[in-house]
């Protein structure tokens, strides 16, 4: 018989998911009392906070408990490491129907902790309560390490628009698993559990990057959120995007064009930054395209307004595949 959360009851469920979250030399005091202690170097602290609705954000056939918890904690490390930071830690609040099996949650706990880990940061508390619908809200704090956040509002014409980690890959695994497919692999795959390159935040903020933002809701919709803020316009390259050949196939066969993924979708949580047009590229950064005066807030390709969709907007109308 299935364990579930209701079976262990709420302090039974924080002692098995507790179990996955060991602490960092940066953890003074971690879960178990009213609050945790964290120690800064250089006395700031970055923070930012994401939420999952099951339904809205993701669905439970699709992707496991830990696949989840990657996805979570991606989310929010990217937004952490897009300010030139380094992440540091997690605080994680759920809301989970009693007959939900014990087993997702641990899996969501281990996806928490796996992704935390490889950075060094750790999972230090949080807050349970039961509810008809499974929600999953993410706390993450990073360390500026002495340097000045990059703000999304520095980017000034003649500065190079540059893209770190891939895109389109999440956007289109999700196309694939709305048409009830499982491959390819690879593109299931980057939905599941994005591949965030968060060590390029950091070494773009030391090269001089003047602008960032990581890519959660599309390229031209995140772009734009850049644009908005410095009162600039941006124009991108449409042939520094080179198609892999398994996105090419894919989009062939469901009838999308590969490009809508790469400049509309999100979850693959890259991140895109504007360099002076002198900087060395650091490692890992592509140029896709240039900053100009004029048209403040614009985003064009190639010059001309993009026609096709521009990326995610919350308080639309939920898509039916996530219902």
């Amino acid at each position: 018989m299935t364990e579930t959360v209701g079976d262990v009851g709420e302090f039974g469920m924080i002692d098995h998911v507790t179990a996955y979250f060991p602490a960092t030399p940066e953890v003074e005091l971690g879960p178990g009392d009213d609050a945790a202690v964290l120690n800064t170097a250089s006395g700031n602290v970055v923070a930012c906070t994401d939420m999952l609705v099951v339904g809205r954000h993701f669905r439970t056939d699709w992707c496991t408990g830990e696949d989840v918890g990657h996805r979570a904690a991606a989310a929010n490390f990217a937004d952490i490491a897009a300010m030139g930071a380094r992440p540091t830690a997690l605080l994680v609040a759920v809301s989970v129907p009693a007959d939900l099996p014990l087993d997702w949650v641990k899996g969501l706990a281990a996806g928490l902790a796996a992704e935390a880990s490889q950075l060094g940061a750790a999972v230090i508390g949080g807050d349970t309560t039961s509810g008809e619908q499974l929600t999953i809200s993410v706390t993450a704090l990073g360390d500026l390490q002495g340097r000045k956040p990059v703000k999304r509002s520095g980017a000034k014409p003649g500065d190079i628009v540059a893209l770190a980690g891939r895109q389109g890959w999440a956007a289109a695994g999700y196309t694939v698993l709305s048409r009830g497919f499982r491959s390819p692999g690879a593109l299931v795959g980057a939905y599941r559990r994005p591949e965030v390159p968060y060590e390029a935040g950091p070494s773009a903020a030391v090269m001089g990057a003047t602008a960032m933002i990581d890519l959660s809701d599309g390229l031209l919709a995140d772009l734009g959120h850049i644009a908005k803020a410095s009162q600039v316009w941006m124009d991108l390259d449409s042939t520094a995007f080179v198609v892999p050949d398994h996105m090419r196939n894919a989009g062939e066969a469901l009838g999308v064009n590969p490009y809508e993924w790469i400049f509309a979708g999100g979850d693959d949580h890259a991140l895109l930054a504007t360099f002076p047009p002198d900087v060395l590229l650091p490692d890992q950064w592509q140029r896709i395209g240039v900053v100009s005066a004029g048209q403040a807030g614009w985003v064009t390709v190639n010059g001309e307004p993009w026609q096709g969709n521009k990326g995610w907007e919350h308080f639309s109308k939920p898509d039916p595949t996530l219902s």
